[in-house]
């Protein structure tokens, strides 16, 4: 058993890092129209590199900005997109005991992927990383059909918009490919719309079925990585919701296990196994390519109280039970900071996670 070098790696992790103190200033400042544009990128060129000095200190095997560019996880990317637009809602959505900030996206035309700036953003990691993987995060084209807000005169057959959203994924993808990237992440939370009953009903009321709901999720992965180059690994994170330590749902994966462990083209899954929330290990048994990694997210993410060593050691030979360990792979079960809030732990807790995570791979895979 060893420590594979090729991506996702036996210890990784999600992507995104809590903002330091002189970067929320300044997008602050932005905001307030107290710095130019080009003053605030200078700050985020400076703590970007600082960040990806320190991914190195630490070990990190996969190098990220740490999405210190972003406000939120997925609405930046999608809102760049060709037909969309980024705007200011009635209401944010309503976590667990808390609501979201009022903001989204929205269809406006035919969607496209042209000069996107997640293309530049990529290239500023790729030249400061030296000869690290760079791992990329975007969101699962999922979350413009499944989550966008629709402009029924712009697409009034959904299958329009859902194809439509596939060809501009499929060009995203050669873009960041001809751009250097060989490890791209889609992150995608509308499939836990499908983990509990309650989530399931909530489809049902929206006038969706929830089996045809899961086959076009299938469906838009597979198509959008049917033509990935051979050299280009793609995961796939399924997050149950991450905005300031709270979640948005819960639920197992059983509803859609065969699907999600057995049907998609990806090369690797990063799956929440941090608490009760998430279910059991069981679902595993779904998992039919020996050439699928299967990265336990077991560490949260959301506080900063480390876990007991031996038993994330433990639960990882749980889950051996029903996949093969050199299949298994470790990591935190979300980024620390999926929107620029950021999660409530402290910067040093972030890195303490990330070297546990490294200390435990080391010993079980070695």
């Amino acid at each position: 058993m060893t420590n594979q070098l090729t991506a996702p790696f036996r210890y990784d992790h999600v992507g995104s890092f809590l903002r330091p103190k002189a970067l929320k200033e300044a997008r602050t400042k932005f905001q307030n129209n107290e710095i130019t544009y080009d003053e605030l990128k200078k700050v985020e060129d400076e703590e970007i590199i600082r960040l990806i000095n320190k991914e190195k200190e630490a070990g990190v095997l996969a190098i990220t900005d740490g999405e210190f560019r972003r406000s939120w996880w997925h609405f930046d990317f999608l809102g760049g997109l060709e037909g969309m637009e980024y705007y200011e809602k009635e209401h944010g959505l309503n976590f667990h005991n808390l609501e979201t900030r009022k903001e989204g996206v929205r269809v406006v035309g035919k969607i496209d992927f042209g000069n996107h700036p997640f293309l530049d953003h990529f290239k500023f990691i790729r030249e400061h990383a030296g000869d690290s993987t760079v791992k990329f995060t975007i969101p699962s084209p999922n979350m413009l059909h499944a989550r966008a807000d629709k402009n029924s005169d712009v697409y009034q057959d959904e299958k329009e918009l859902i194809e439509d959203t596939i060809k501009a994924y499929q060009k995203a993808i050669q873009a960041f490919y001809d751009a250097g990237c060989r490890y791209l992440q889609l992150d995608d939370t509308s499939w836990a719309s499908l983990f509990s009953e309650e989530s399931r009903a909530k489809l049902v009321a929206e006038g969706k079925d929830p089996q045809q709901f899961l086959n076009t999720l299938q469906y838009v992965i597979n198509e959008t990585t049917k033509n990935k180059p051979a050299d280009m690994t793609i995961t796939m994170h399924i997050c149950r919701g991450n905005y300031k330590s709270t979640f948005f749902s819960s639920g197992g994966y059983n509803y859609a296990a065969e699907v999600i462990f057995g049907g998609l083209n990806v090369d690797g899954l990063f799956l929440e196994f941090d608490d009760e929330r998430s279910g059991s290990f069981e679902v595993l048994k779904h998992v039919n390519r020996p050439d699928l990694k299967i990265v336990l997210g077991l560490i949260t993410s959301k506080f900063g109280e480390l876990e007991n060593k031996d038993a994330i050691k433990a639960r990882i030979q749980e889950a051996a039970k029903y996949v093969s360990l050199d299949q298994l792979c470790l990591s935190p079960q979300c980024g620390f900071s999926s929107t620029e809030d950021g999660n409530i732990l402290e910067e040093e807790n972030q890195w303490q996670k990330l070297a546990l995570v490294k200390e435990i791979a080391e010993e079980v895979w070695g």
